[in-house]
């Protein structure tokens, strides 16, 4: 049992660097790949990257050597990507999870006397508060959301990863690097596109 939950978080983080590759290959590709092929891929880089390949160690333990494990909902939202009609997540919850980035990472690290972070080790008014956020995702329409925090919250209740903190199954600096990029190239694709449309609509 000790040997397999230790295998498992590296073939957990294997299949998430997977999805990752092919995310960048879709993105520089000039067709949609069709979900089979997503899949193929994501089995195929996964498997490469759980071997040592001549190294003491599988590539992917290089890789969690600097990542640590993934939070449950990033590593859940890399998956269901995968998935044939998945939908991005609501520019309501990136919102969200933005301003608390905003509001945990500095506080979390030093600033102020408030540690948002020892909430984790098992506050039930947090507790309730991650339960009361799924149910506005419930009310917001995106079930996924829902399923994907309740899987979180399990996964921090017998302790399916090394940390016994709820924050590091909800929130990781990857998954917040990657909400304010994609919010970031948002904001900027709206600019340029109403720029462009002042421009094709100037008069003369």
């Amino acid at each position: 049992m000790n040997n397999f939950m230790q295998i498992f978080p590296l073939i957990e983080l294997s299949i998430s660097s997977a999805v990752i590759f092919v995310w960048l290959i879709q993105k520089i590709s000039p067709k949609i790949l069709p979900s089979f092929v997503k899949i193929f891929l994501v089995l195929l880089i996964g498997n490469i990257l759980f071997w040592p390949l001549g190294l003491e160690l599988p590539l992917v333990a290089y890789i969690r050597g600097v990542t640590g494990d993934l939070s449950i909902v990033l590593t859940l939202l890399l998956w269901s990507s995968l998935l044939p009609g998945s939908k991005p997540l609501p520019i309501a919850c990136k919102l969200a999870i933005a301003l608390i980035a905003i509001g945990f990472y500095p506080f979390a690290l030093g600033l102020g006397m408030i540690d948002p972070y020892a909430w984790g080790y098992g506050s039930i008014i947090f507790l309730f508060s991650v339960i009361a956020f799924a149910l506005i995702c419930a009310l917001a329409s995106w079930t996924k959301g829902v399923w994907i925090i309740a899987i979180a919250i399990i996964a921090w209740s017998v302790h399916w990863h090394e940390s016994s903190n709820l924050w590091d199954y909800l929130l990781d600096p990857l998954l917040v690097i990657w909400i304010y990029v994609d919010l970031i190239s948002m904001l900027y694709g709206r600019r340029k596109n109403k720029a462009r449309s002042g421009y094709l609509f100037r008069p003369g």
